[in-house]
């Protein structure tokens, strides 16, 4: 088990290892898309690249990149992920839109 705290929102929610990041954000009404990605989502599939999170704390916690992931992240810091793509196993902590913050 692991809970994933999404900093902006101050919320913390408890996944099982395994675990989506997208779902479990989705299932507890975070936020994950700017406006553009809420209208232009793939659904999950990692190819549209609209679910850019940052890892802030516990990236040992997350396998690495998928494919998808490092194609459409190649330019990103090694933090960003795509929320679709991410498995959860274990604490970590979550930055929502980053690319609206820096």
């Amino acid at each position: 088990m692991g809970n994933i705290r999404f900093v902006s929102e101050n919320q913390e929610i408890i996944a099982a290892d395994g675990a989506n990041l997208r779902i479990k954000a989705l299932e507890n009404q975070i936020d994950l898309y700017t406006f553009t990605g809420k209208m232009m989502n793939c659904g999950g599939y990692g190819q549209c690249g609209t679910c850019i999170v940052e890892i802030v704390e516990g990236i040992d916690n997350l396998p690495p990149r998928t494919e998808a992931e490092a194609r459409i992240l190649k330019k990103k810091p090694d933090s960003y992920r795509l929320a679709c793509q991410t498995i959860v196993n274990g604490p970590i902590s979550v930055q929502t839109k980053p690319q609206k913050r820096k």
